[in-house]
């Protein structure tokens, strides 16, 4: 489970508006750091990361230093940058910025880049390092948000995988072209046959792929291209069909979240709407 850091805010901060939470976690085999800020007059000195640094600005502009040239990226767009390269960055206006960071490791881009052809490949090189792309940009900040408040491994991991294969694939110098799929019926039978056993555990992506021996982005895309959802959205609805079952034999919705394997009545309460199109307390009154 993640480690969370919250930054505490001095007074300075509070009443300037700035405030970051960075935390830290282990998502598809790799430590992964995480921050989401708000920064106005705040100023990143030049810097460098070990990892890629990539993000997406929610609200403002921040401008910054790459590559021997000056930098803008508005709302609405995602930043690269690519490790071990310098840069800077503040805010582009006086009303600065709002984001949100992950920073992968170099080698699980090259991971997951490699599972995306199906055959060895190095690390992605991204050329521009401000993108415009409103489907990254959505799935970019849906991770970010499943990494910063869902405890639930596989959605965490499934969406982050989701996120940066699509930028690989998609903005990548040498984008590498998708593997012709194999069937491989029989692994996805048994991943399903372990969802639905294991329901209530907090299994990660990256576990359910060792267990029926594919690669993390292989088995989800099995899952989205023969049953047509991704892997987190598939033990949701178990969880959810079996609930209605625990709903139906008299147990309290404080008794059956748990039972099924989520961490609160809140995030229970949502992924059953989701699929029922009811509460669960709405759902036991029928």
């Amino acid at each position: 489970m993640k480690h969370s850091i919250r930054h505490a805010l001095s007074l300075d901060e509070s009443m300037s508006g700035e405030q970051t939470h960075f935390w830290q976690s282990q998502e598809l085999g790799s430590p992964l750091e995480s921050l989401t800020a708000t920064y106005i007059t705040h100023a990143f000195g030049r810097h460098t990361h070990e990892g890629f640094a990539i993000g997406v600005i929610e609200r403002g502009a921040e401008t910054f230093y790459y590559r021997g040239a000056i930098h803008v990226a508005p709302a609405g767009s995602v930043v690269v940058v690519s490790p071990d390269e310098l840069h800077t960055g503040q805010s582009a206006t006086d009303y600065g910025w709002s984001y949100r960071m992950v920073y992968p490791a170099a080698d699980l881009l090259a991971r997951i880049a490699s599972d995306i052809a199906g055959q060895p490949r190095g690390i992605p090189y991204f050329t521009a390092p401000v993108v415009y792309d409103d489907a990254l940009f959505t799935a970019l900040r849906a991770a970010h948000i499943a990494l910063e408040r869902s405890h639930s491994a596989l959605e965490r991991e499934s969406r982050l995988l989701d996120a940066l294969a699509m930028l690989i694939r998609h903005h990548a110098e040498d984008r590498p072209s998708l593997a012709q799929p194999c069937l491989a019926h029989n692994a996805l039978r048994h991943a399903q046959d372990y969802l639905r056993s294991h329901y209530a555990d907090d299994i990660s992506l990256q576990q359910l792929a060792r267990l029926v021996y594919l690669s993390p982005f292989h088995l989800s895309r099995l899952f989205r291209e023969q049953l047509g959802l991704p892997p987190h959205t598939y033990l949701n609805q178990i969880r959810v069909n079996r609930a209605k079952t625990l709903l139906n034999s008299g147990l309290s919705l404080a008794e059956v979240a748990p039972a099924v394997g989520f961490a609160d009545q809140s995030h229970f309460s949502k992924a059953f709407k989701r699929v029922v199109g009811v509460s669960p307390g709405q759902y036991r009154k029928i």
